[in-house]
């Protein structure tokens, strides 16, 4: 996706289709079968969601050790998508920066897992 112009206008509705959660990474490690480096991730999204796996390209700001821990966003409500060996289950959320490499979007302050963005 680029920057520019904003999308179409949608009605509310449309914005509430979208389930955004919040969840905690609870295994990451190397992707090394993706196209373009990656990581694996296990997101524990707590309660009526559960643990779900995501392949994340966010290898230029983070290390496997250093997102077991932290606190994501991700649209839990998108398909399957088969990501080489890997079935990514959730999208991971986040935002390029200047060089283009992805800063992930979390909360400020510890929430509990599973909250919705709302």
């Amino acid at each position: 996706m680029s920057d520019g112009a904003p999308a179409a206008e949608i009605g509310f509705e449309d914005f509430l289709k979208v389930d955004i959660r919040v969840g905690t990474v609870v295994a990451a490690e190397p992707f090394p079968q993706a196209r373009k480096p990656a990581f694996k991730l296990r997101i524990d999204f707590g309660g009526d969601v559960g643990e779900r796996k995501s392949s994340a390209q966010i290898t230029a700001h983070y290390t496997p050790e250093g997102l077991v821990g932290r606190q994501v966003l991700a649209v839990v409500n998108f398909p399957p998508r088969q990501i080489g060996p890997v079935r990514s289950e959730v999208l991971v959320l986040g935002l390029a920066d200047a060089a283009g490499e992805i800063v992930l979007i979390g909360p400020e302050r510890a929430v509990p897992d599973g909250a919705r963005l709302c």
